[in-house]
């Protein structure tokens, strides 16, 4: 029945992600396994087919049901949470061939036009470009979520200097968009 029930999920999963839909046939073959098993232990093992299996199996794994692990919705990686509560999960960083180094991407809410997104990721490279060296790494060690402290200790120096430098760097972009700025001009790091 193995091969029968591989085969159902294989096609069923067809048009997820390649790692996604591997997950998703091993999840199915398992959940199968078990069913099976059940269904044997109550000695209904002539009513058995791999057909069906398979199928119920596929259709537990769609809605998110996961074997050995129950329904959480408050677990956002879940994918039973996702779907109940219409959450969206997406990676934050992606590989620049050009450049050789992991970037961070601009995360829209779904209100977001695709032209305001694609403005935000083009106005903050040129923004990061008016900025010293030093004070780039800063605002991109910033921009990952480092802490001031941590932040601190990489650039020796006072984390209540970071939190100035924040703030001048706030203050910048906020020029830089043509936005009043509350604070002097941009200080050198």
């Amino acid at each position: 029945m193995l091969p029968t029930i591989r085969e159902n999920a294989l096609h069923r999963f067809r048009h997820r992600p390649r790692d996604e839909r591997e997950d998703f046939v091993a999840e199915a073959v398992a959940l199968a396994f078990v069913m099976f098993v059940r269904l044997v232990e109550r000695g209904k093992a002539e009513l058995v087919y791999a057909t069906p299996l398979a199928v119920y199996a596929c259709r537990q794994v769609a809605v998110g049901r996961r074997l050995g692990s129950p329904l959480n919705v408050k677990d956002v990686t879940s994918t039973y949470c996702q779907r109940r509560k219409g959450v969206f999960v997406e990676r934050l960083d992606r590989y620049d061939v050009k450049d050789g180094e992991w970037r961070e991407i601009v995360v829209e809410d779904r209100k977001t036009t695709p032209a305001d997104i694609a403005a935000t990721k083009i106005d903050f490279a040129a923004w990061l470009e008016t900025l010293s060296k030093r004070q780039r790494r800063i605002a991109e060690t910033l921009a990952v979520g480092e802490t001031t402290t941590c932040t601190a200790r990489k650039f020796h120096v006072s984390p209540g200097r970071i939190s100035q430098l924040r703030r001048q760097l706030f203050d910048a972009w906020q020029a830089f968009q043509g936005e009043p700025v509350s604070s002097p001009a941009l200080a050198t790091a």
